[in-house]
Parts: C-alpha cells; sequence; structure tokens
C-alpha cells in the first residue's frame, strides 16, 4: 500500500479515494488530525507553506530579540486619501549651516558629544553608534557623552554591542530618555552612567524578558533554549546592578510587559531624575484599575 503522507501535506485522507481503500478508520482520522495541526500553526504565522505544499518553519525565528509588539495598520479607505499614510518618500534630516557648507543635524549635534538612537536596536544602528562613541571617546576621553533613547527595542547581540562600548570608553555616557524607551531601549537607559541617567515627564519605560524562537532538530530547539535562558539571566542581573533592586524582584517584574512612569522609574533605580519641562506642573491622571473599568 502506499506510504503515509507526511504532517505537512495539505491532503486529507478522505479527499483520495485510494487511500481511504488502503488504510484504515484509525490511520485516516490520524492522518485528518495531522492536517488540521499543520494548519493551525500555518495560522498562527509559524510555519509557512514552500512550493511542494509542506509547511515548514518561518524564516527568522531564530533571532533573540527584545522588543515592543508591532502595531497593527489601521484599515484605509481607499477612496479617501489619508494624509497619514505611509510612503516611499525617504525622510531626510533638517541641515544646518557650518562654515562654508551644511550638515545634517545629526552630525552637528555629533560636535557637541550628543548622540541620538531614535529607531529599532539592529546591527546597522549599533555600528553606527559604537562608532561613534569610540570616535568621541577618542577625541576628548574626560568630556562626557549623552545618548538621546526613542527606542522600542530590538536586536539582544545589537543592544549588547552599544553596551559594551558604553561600558570600554573612559568618558562617562548620561542617557536621556525621550517618548519610549522600551526593552532593549529600557536597559541601554539604565546602563547610563549613574547619577547621569534622566527622563522626559511624559516618557514611558518598559522591561521584560528577551524574546526569541527556535527550529530545526530537538537538539537545535535545546540549544537555543539554553541560550535564551542564559541571556536572560545575564540581562536581569544587570539590571539589578543598574536599579539596587533584588534579582528575584526584577526576574518576576521582567516576567510580562513592566511598564513606568518616570517618576516610578526613577524610584525603581532604572533613572536617577525626571527632567523639569514647561508643563511638569501640570498634574497627572492616576493609571486607571481594570476592575474599576469592568463594574462602571
Amino acid at each position: 500500500r502506499p506510504p503515509p503522507p507526511r504532517l505537512g501535506a495539505l491532503v486529507a485522507a478522505r479527499g483520495c479515494r485510494s487511500c481511504n481503500a488502503a488504510y484504515s478508520r484509525g490511520e485516516r482520522t490520524m492522518f485528518r488530525v495531522a492536517t488540521l495541526l499543520t494548519l493551525a500553526v500555518g495560522a498562527a504565522g509559524l510555519y509557512v507553506p514552500n512550493r511542494a505544499g509542506l509547511y515548514v518553519p518561518k524564516a527568522g525565528n531564530g533571532i533573540l530579540r527584545m522588543s515592543t509588539p508591532a502595531e497593527p495598520e489601521p484599515e484605509v479607505d481607499p477612496r479617501r486619501p489619508d494624509p497619514d499614510r505611509k510612503t516611499n518618500i525617504p525622510v531626510r534630516m533638517p541641515v544646518v549651516d557650518v562654515g562654508d557648507g551644511q550638515m545634517d543635524v545629526v552630525s552637528r549635534l555629533l560636535k557637541d558629544r550628543v548622540l541620538l538612537l531614535g529607531q529599532q536596536v539592529n546591527d546597522d544602528v549599533a555600528n553606527v553608534l559604537v562608532a561613534q562613541l569610540l570616535y568621541l571617546a577618542s577625541e576628548d576621553p574626560d568630556k562626557d557623552i549623552t545618548l538621546y533613547i526613542n527606542s522600542p527595542g530590538g536586536s539582544v547581540s545589537a543592544g549588547m554591542a552599544i553596551f559594551d562600548t558604553m561600558q570600554y570608553v573612559p568618558c562617562d555616557v548620561s542617557t536621556v530618555c525621550f517618548g519610549m524607551a522600551a526593552s532593549m531601549g529600557a536597559f541601554l537607559l539604565g546602563a547610563g552612567a549613574k547619577g547621569k541617567r534622566r527622563a522626559l515627564p511624559n516618557s514611558r519605560i518598559m522591561i521584560h524578558q528577551p524574546l526569541g524562537g527556535a527550529q530545526g532538530q530537538a537538539a537545535d530547539v535545546e540549544i537555543q533554549a539554553k541560550e535564551i535562558l542564559y541571556i536572560r539571566e545575564i540581562l536581569n542581573s544587570y539590571m539589578a546592578a543598574f536599579t539596587g533592586q533584588p534579582s528575584s524582584k526584577i526576574e518576576t517584574d521582567c516576567d510580562r510587559d513592566f511598564f513606568l512612569s518616570p517618576e516610578e522609574a526613577c524610584e525603581y533605580g532604572l533613572i536617577d531624575e525626571v527632567v523639569t519641562t514647561k508643563t511638569s506642573h501640570l498634574p497627572k491622571p492616576p493609571m486607571p484599575v481594570l476592575e474599576d473599568l469592568f463594574t462602571a
């Protein structure tokens, strides 16, 4: 009789008369269950079909990341143009006049030893920041560098490259959060020089455990699982050193997304100061309680 179909094949046993005649009722039921499982993992986005119709692991599941989940794109009515819709027009940085020419504002800030992390942390961003840190440290090893952070997080390895360079250069690196410092962004915020970590009053800070995935044979999955657990322990130990909190509390708080206001982050030990602005005197509403929302 013909060989049994593979677990990735999208062929139900009941759809093939020859298979129904060759296999028992129990075997046909097993094949149908396998088909439903295959469709389920495909719908979850973990596996994608190849040309042969077999579901294979989705590429990129093995990357270890620390980032916030992406927001879904809003539905747009094609009959009405949306002025906020994303286009292919590149974003150009403003330029300033310098001597006989012009310079983009980021390069001009570099002359004042001000760096900007304003996007997701990846290898390209890390390479630029590492180069800037090394250059400024060689130019003046005794003068502070200021790193402004507005980042949802990203690659752990890229973030650790920035972190190691911040600890390697002889000058202090002060950090300032504006907007959102989440995940690896929050880690880099806390990695600034003690006493020189600040946040603007309406910024948000979020910490959590690293996010990753594994694929391949059982031995490969075991290796990836050991690696992500080891990385989590490293990150938690550094966070405990940054904040002065016990490692057990860091582990508990980072088990899920843990959001902090600047005042809460200062009390937590992740930053040292909340920057005063023109609107700092205005009161902020209390954090809503879910039980009150459901009972209202």
